[in-house]
């Protein structure tokens, strides 16, 4: 931002001034520049040339066009880190705030693991640990195409096992977890998934985030999923502070009422894997960045954010091969195909 002293005219005002009368009192007519009338010749063409021409935002996907209108109208609104001596109070505020945006951005959040029944969403979140969604549900239809129950699963052969599930990892520990609480299921459930949590953290490979995902997507009993991108956004939007996270479950729970907990977990992951990402969070282009006491801890030009953009926000496909009929995005490719 230039300056001047007041009260004092630069030299370049004097000279102005002079040329203005010519030097001897008299006004002399002013000149239009070959520069001007270029400039102005060439304002007329570009303002043509931009009529004609699509604007960015056209070809934008419509999530991705939501997203940034919203987020255009946070950068108005002069994103402002929350007070350091923010009250509990004001913080529950506006993490209520954040959830309600978040609902707006997100109306067809939801679980990004393909299932048919408690027993296929138990098994995919099982083997969804240390690797993408994605992976898992290119992996789980010839998974349950050989073991469609507890019984058959229960029954299977190792090894046979291990090649099947060998694309998402550490396939020999998931086998074992999965052996294991098939024969549970079969031997103490009568081979049905348990609809309490007390039940289901008894099985082998299941803690409370597995059984939150179950009870919530499964059965309907409202739970708190913390997995790796919701501990890091609440930490980022300083609900909390704690690591661990059984403690993180207990402070948001306390936050929100418990008819929210289900839908704000998906909401809170699917931010996490869209647009607050771990390593460089697209600031520039947060629908929430008023909100966010971290704003700026990743990009902020607008035009450089939308290049991090992932899934339906940036045109691509989402992680289900058969996401719900609300999801605006493509589904995934099966394996191998993509």
């Amino acid at each position: 931002m230039s300056s001047s002293t007041p009260g004092k005219s630069s030299t370049a005002d004097q000279t102005g001034a002079s040329g203005a009368t010519g030097g001897t009192g008299k006004t002399v007519p002013e000149r239009t520049t070959a520069t001007e009338s270029g400039a102005k010749a060439g304002g007329k063409s570009a303002t043509k040339a931009a009529a004609k021409t699509p604007t960015k935002s056209a070809t934008k996907s419509a999530p991705a066009r939501k997203a940034s209108a919203t987020a255009a109208a946070a950068r108005a609104a002069a994103p402002r880190k929350a007070p350091k001596a923010e009250s509990h109070l004001a913080m529950v505020r506006r993490a209520r705030r954040i959830n309600r945006e978040l609902a707006e951005v997100y109306p067809y959040a939801h679980p990004e693991l393909d299932f048919r029944n408690p027993f296929e969403l138990l098994v995919a979140t099982v083997l969804s640990a240390q690797t993408t969604d994605l992976r898992v549900n290119q992996t789980t239809p010839a998974l349950f195409a050989a073991y469609p129950t507890p019984e058959d699963m229960a029954a299977a052969v190792p090894e046979e096992m291990e090649e099947i599930i060998r694309p998402t990892g550490f396939f020999r520990a998931k086998t074992k977890s999965l052996l294991g609480l098939s024969a549970a299921l079969r031997d103490e459930f009568g081979g049905e998934v348990p609809g309490r949590l007390e039940d289901l953290v008894k099985l082998p490979g299941v803690g409370r985030k597995t059984a939150n995902v179950v009870l919530g997507n499964a059965f309907g009993v409202p739970g708190i999923t913390v997995d790796t991108h919701f501990g890091r956004l609440v930490r980022r939007w300083k609900w909390t502070d704690e690591e661990d996270p059984v403690k993180v479950e207990a402070v948001v729970a306390g936050i929100f009422p418990k008819s929210e907990w289900t839908m704000l977990s998906h909401r809170v992951v699917f931010h996490g894997r869209r647009i607050c990402h771990a390593r460089k969070p697209a600031c520039g282009a947060c629908p929430i960045a008023p909100l966010c006491p971290s704003y700026g801890e990743g990009e902020t030009d607008p035009d450089k954010a939308r290049k991090l953009l992932k899934y339906e926000m940036a045109g691509r496909p989402g992680q289900r091969l058969s996401p719900p009929a609300d999801y605006p995005g493509k589904p995934a490719p099966a394996l191998g195909e993509g």
